[in-house]
C-alpha cells in the first residue's frame, strides 16, 4: 500500500457501540492503519460489532462512526501501528492518539 507522504497513512475512528448489559451507547475508539478514511470506518464498525450493536443513527449529536482524526506514518510508527492493522483503543478518549 503506497501513502502519500503528506496525507493520512491511517485514521483514529470513533464508534457508537452498545455493549451488552448497558443502557446507552458508548464511543469506542479505534486506530486504524489505512489510509482511505471510508475503508478505515468500516474496519473499526467490523471491529466494534464485536464489542455490540453499533448505533444506526446519531446518539446525543454524536455520528455513529465518525473519523476522528487523521494519522500520518510517522505518527502511527511511533505509537507502533503498522500499515494495514486495526487496534482497538478503548472507551475513554484516546488523547494520546489524537495530540
Amino acid at each position: 500500500m503506497q501513502t502519500n507522504a503528506r496525507g493520512p497513512a491511517g485514521w483514529v475512528v470513533g464508534v457508537m457501540v452498545k455493549p451488552a448489559g448497558e443502557t446507552a451507547h458508548l464511543r469506542h475508539y479505534y486506530a486504524v492503519g489505512c489510509a482511505e478514511q471510508g475503508k478505515a470506518e468500516w474496519t473499526a464498525v467490523d471491529m466494534a460489532l464485536r464489542e455490540g450493536a453499533v448505533a444506526e443513527s446519531p446518539v446525543g449529536g454524536l455520528e455513529p462512526v465518525a473519523a476522528l482524526r487523521p494519522l500520518p506514518l510517522q505518527r502511527m510508527a511511533a505509537l507502533g501501528l503498522r500499515p494495514g492493522e486495526t487496534r482497538a483503543l478503548g472507551w475513554k478518549h484516546p488523547r494520546r492518539w489524537l495530540a
